[in-house]
């Protein structure tokens, strides 16, 4: 026999109003998968034709051109003392040249700056490209 207890609202369980989205999430994804997986890839390229690379010797490099300026502010061209107007015309015929070697410029750690400027403004107002300013200085110990 059954006790007779009363029964409350208490003891039924309350109705659940929200909706399960958690399988609904999941065929979703699936879904997604799948429809990245079916559509083709598609490549975003234009097909052109190229030339080829034409065929061509390699330039022999010139030997690099020495100006020196010495302690005393001379100016040497390929070991020899020449003044500021004989710099400019080795300089016109270098630049005037189909293929100007490059200039390399050293300075003794003495020597007056303006000589350098000198030097350096004569190669610029000759248009020559390749100028380099070689340093002598030794690395510290």
């Amino acid at each position: 026999m059954a006790l007779g207890l009363p029964r409350t609202d208490a003891d039924e369980p309350a109705w659940m109003l929200d909706i399960n989205t958690t399988p609904l999430i999941d065929v979703l994804l699936v879904l997604l998968v799948m429809l990245v997986i079916t559509i083709p890839v598609q490549l975003h390229a234009v097909k052109m034709s190229l030339p080829g690379p034409a065929v061509t010797a390699p330039s022999v490099a010139a030997a690099p051109i020495a100006i020196d300026i010495d302690a005393d502010g001379r100016i040497l061209w390929r070991g020899g003392q020449v003044t500021a107007a004989q710099l400019d015309e080795h300089l016109a015929q270098l630049a005037r040249a189909p293929e100007a070697p490059p200039v390399q410029i050293r300075t003794h750690r003495a020597a007056a700056y303006g000589v350098f400027i000198q030097v350096l403004a004569a190669t610029r107002a000759n248009g020559l490209p390749r100028v380099a300013v070689v340093g002598v200085e030794r690395a510290a110990p």
